[in-house]
């Protein structure tokens, strides 16, 4: 029987690219239970009580799905959501313009929070409380305030390092929510559920496969399915199987751990080059040349979970696990 050419012409995929994999509702997103569990109970309770919900931070590692918790939360309460990041305020008017424009009960989702001026984070804090903010008008001794009262919303703020807010902002935040990262069965289900809105078939042990190299983060997850899919159309196969996952993985340098060639380099780095560590944080970026932000944020964590790493006063040090890790790939 002649093989089935299921090649896609350049149409169908950029239509293909155009959907959504985003869940819309909290029963249909994947994992972080008990975060799940609580945040149900508060948007139930506010709809109960007619209220709105206190203001929010949700905190980890990127890629974990804070940005589209925010969008199912503005789903639930059946309102509308105000989407920004932190270094988007360049001057205090812009926060007061955002703020008067928000209706009764929207949500304004503010990305990065952890980088908003100090200037725009004291503007905050009537915001939050009070539901009024302050703007001046004029310059010089002329210059006097006018306070704004602003309609009753819900800040969601997004941030993957909670230690560089403020203590008084972080304080504003009524409801706390930390995403972890995700074990190997859960991000198998999101591959699965994934690969059937993109109209591909995959098979069990391949979407385990790619789980367990994706870092326990969806985002990088769904990233390596779109890009395996692609192995998959140019070979003209018939839905993703462990043959095509494992020899595309081994393309991209993907290895058993889910590390990838910065990783790598990373712990080579403070192998080879300084002894195992401890090693400065600074001295490695200037090393690898990668910003400070992206070690810390996006390299580290994984590797301190899966304990190729540790961070201690002195500096960073491989582990013996990440030295037997480096000798065997």
């Amino acid at each position: 029987m002649e093989k089935e050419d299921i090649t896609l012409t350049p149409k169908e995929i950029k239509e293909d690219k155009k959907i959504n994999l985003r869940p819309k509702a909290i029963t249909d997103f994947i994992g972080q239970e008990n975060l799940k569990l609580n945040l149900d109970t508060f948007i139930k309770s506010s709809v109960k009580t007619k209220n709105n919900l206190d203001h929010i931070i949700l905190y980890g590692p990127p890629g974990l799905g804070k940005t589209t918790l925010a969008n199912i939360i503005a789903h639930e309460k059946n309102v509308n959501i105000h989407s920004t990041s932190g270094p988007a305020f360049s001057k205090k008017g812009d926060l007061v313009t955002l703020l008067s424009n928000l209706a009764d009960g929207d949500i304004l989702f503010i990305d990065e929070i952890h980088r908003l001026s100090p200037i725009i984070e004291e503007s905050l804090y009537p915001a939050m409380e009070d539901f009024k903010c302050d703007y001046i008008i004029g310059a010089g001794p002329s210059a006097r305030v006018m306070q704004i009262s602003i309609e009753k919303f819900t800040l969601i703020g997004a941030t993957t390092r909670l230690g560089l807010l403020s203590r008084p902002l972080r304080d504003r935040f009524g409801i706390p929510l930390q995403l972890e990262f995700y074990n190997p069965e859960s991000l198998k289900e999101i591959l699965i559920l994934n690969a059937k809105k993109l109209n591909v078939d995959i098979e069990q042990m391949a979407a385990f496969e790619i789980a367990k190299r994706s870092r326990g983060t969806p985002r990088i997850a769904i990233r390596l399915l779109k890009r395996i899919l692609d192995f998959s159309i140019v070979q003209n196969s018939q839905g993703i199987n462990m043959d095509i996952v494992l020899n595309s993985l081994k393309q991209m340098r993907i290895d058993s751990e889910g590390l990838d060639e910065m990783d790598r380099k990373y712990l080579k780095c403070i192998s080879n080059d300084y002894n195992g560590g401890p090693v400065g944080v600074e001295t490695l970026s200037a090393a690898l040349l990668e910003q400070r932000d992206i070690i810390e944020d996006v390299i580290e964590p994984y590797l301190m979970q899966k304990g190729l790493v540790q961070r201690t006063s002195r500096g960073r040090i491989v582990s013996r696990k990440g030295m037997n890790h480096i000798k065997s790939n």
